[in-house]
């Protein structure tokens, strides 16, 4: 085979990867039953970050979360033009506990000389009241918006002073598969209203299901059980490690 004919081959092959994304993405947001399912990975995915000590997140992290949104599969492509695309769900402390989830779409672009595929499940844990609002006000751009960093890991780990005083948003990945890094930098995250619609039967806004005004749709239940477990059992740890001091 000559070189010409294999890049030509692998040229297409990639068109095809990225045309098969696409549909892909297209079609996620048709199946009503996606955001039902999305808040179970969602609580699959918490509960196995938080399962592993040495990667999991810190629990002063936890403790001080203003809200926490979660991606199941970021999708991440690229060939020359790279994109983000994925749908999850968010939810904020308020007085009264953990507010019921709300719908959340995250997409974003790159360019550059790059060829891969990824597949990610994002934590976003926002640790500002300036951050919540950034994320109450239904959309957002991470970088531009309100900044962003990579969270320590660790359940013991401590978070530097410069990043738990500056950093609106500490974000956290897990890959299921090759790519030369993740760059979130101008990823906008909005409100994903059509799920809305389905998960609650009508358009809700954003700042109502966030502030508490909702209550939370049937199905949901593991998935605020699993938040306020660890957002819990993190201030528990807290109140033990200072009554022995």
């Amino acid at each position: 085979m000559s070189l010409r004919t294999a890049s030509v081959r692998y040229l297409l092959l990639t068109t095809l990867a990225l045309i098969f994304a696409s549909l892909t993405w297209a079609a996620d947001g048709k199946d009503e039953s996606d955001i039902n399912k999305r808040i179970d990975t969602s609580t699959h995915v918490l509960d196995e970050i938080m399962a592993t000590p040495d990667k999991a997140i810190p629990d002063g992290i936890m403790r001080d979360a203003k809200c926490i949104a979660i991606v199941p599969s970021l999708v991440k492509v690229a060939f020359v033009f790279g994109g983000d695309h994925g749908k999850g769900v968010a939810t904020c402390r308020t007085p009264d506990g953990w507010s019921a989830p709300a719908p959340i779409t995250i997409t974003g672009g790159s360019w550059g000389l790059q060829i891969g595929g990824q597949a990610t499940d994002l934590v976003m844990v926002v640790m500002t009241d300036q951050g919540m609002e950034h994320l109450l006000s239904s959309h957002f751009k991470l970088g531009a918006d309100a900044s962003a960093a990579a969270g320590p890991v660790g359940r013991d780990a401590t978070a530097g002073t410069d990043i738990k005083m500056r950093a609106e948003v500490l974000t956290y990945s897990r890959n299921r598969g090759i790519f030369a890094g993740i760059d979130l930098s101008g990823a906008a995250v909005s409100q994903d209203k059509d799920e809305t619609r389905i998960l609650y039967g009508q358009m809700v806004p954003f700042q109502d299901i966030l502030h508490g005004k909702i209550s939370p749709a049937p199905g949901s239940e593991n998935f605020l059980a699993a938040v306020r477990r660890y957002s819990m059992q993190a201030r528990d740890q807290a109140a033990n490690t200072g009554a022995h001091q």
